[in-house]
């Protein structure tokens, strides 16, 4: 998270100590400084790395960390869409969920009145087998 105020932190690189400057927390910049020496230390680690000049293996360490951030940039791009496709599928289980609720109600209205209907239909049966019994 940005702070308001430019924070200087000084880290180690690759074995050497480096002022960094930015808005961002010494936290956060410190996490960056380690991200750098973690891909330093896997390359590091490799033969045919170490037998390149230092420009080189500089060169391939950006590489590697562009990839990366590429890559992530990709992944990120893909759950966007992803989280867009959600999104529009929820407003259409909404939008279907109204429109299920509103036809829901009209049926429970028309259910009452027949229910109404029914109950005026009992009454005038029993008013009619009152009738016929009394003649």
């Amino acid at each position: 998270m940005a702070s308001s105020s430019k924070t200087d932190t000084e880290v180690i690189i690759g074995g050497k100590v480096f002022t960094l400057s930015g808005y961002e927390s010494e936290e956060y910049l410190q996490k960056v400084a380690s991200y750098i020496n973690n891909k330093i230390n896997e390359y590091s680690k490799l033969d045919g790395f170490k037998r390149q000049p230092a420009d080189t293996q500089g060169v391939l360490l950006q590489l590697n960390i562009a990839d990366d951030y590429f890559k992530a940039k990709k992944q990120i791009s893909a759950l966007e869409e992803d989280l867009a496709a959600k999104d529009k599928e929820l407003y259409d289980l909404r939008h279907e969920l109204i429109s299920t609720q509103i036809k829901l109600e009209g049926v429970e209205e028309q259910v009452k009145a027949l229910q109404k209907a029914q109950n005026e239909g009992e009454k005038e049966i029993v008013r009619l087998e009152t009738e016929l019994k009394k003649k």
